[in-house]
């Protein structure tokens, strides 16, 4: 499974983005999605996960009810909605595929990673 991230940018706090990851295998419809982020110096954060159906979604404490993850299994893309923008939302926004069906949070559950969109949102 390869992924590609885009949709990052520069942003003001307050405003949006929506960032894109898109799959080249078949078989992305069998895997859980998920974003996680990084800052230099700090470890990946987990920050949205959706199941294969997309019926089901965990946040992470920080976003939840600013950011919305989404999928179309029929472009093999997820999505991830992000609103309310804050400075501290800025980071590496990384994309990846997790095996199985558990909605997980963990950077070592997901075994394919995308190569990541800068986001920065300036205050």
């Amino acid at each position: 499974v390869q992924l590609q991230a885009s949709g990052g940018g520069l942003v003001q706090a307050g405003g949006s983005l929506r960032l894109s990851c898109t799959s080249s295998g078949r078989t992305f419809s069998s895997y859980v999605m998920g974003w996680f982020r990084q800052v230099p110096g700090k470890e990946r954060d987990f920050v949205a996960a959706i199941s294969w159906s997309g019926g089901s979604t965990y946040y992470s404490d920080s976003v939840k009810g600013r950011f919305t993850i989404s999928r179309d299994n029929a472009k093999n893309t997820v999505y991830l909605q992000m609103n309310s923008l804050k400075p501290e939302d800025t980071a590496v926004y990384y994309c990846a595929a997790a095996p199985g069906y558990r909605l997980v949070s963990s950077v070592g559950e997901y075994h394919y990673w995308g190569q990541g969109t800068q986001v920065t949102v300036s205050s």
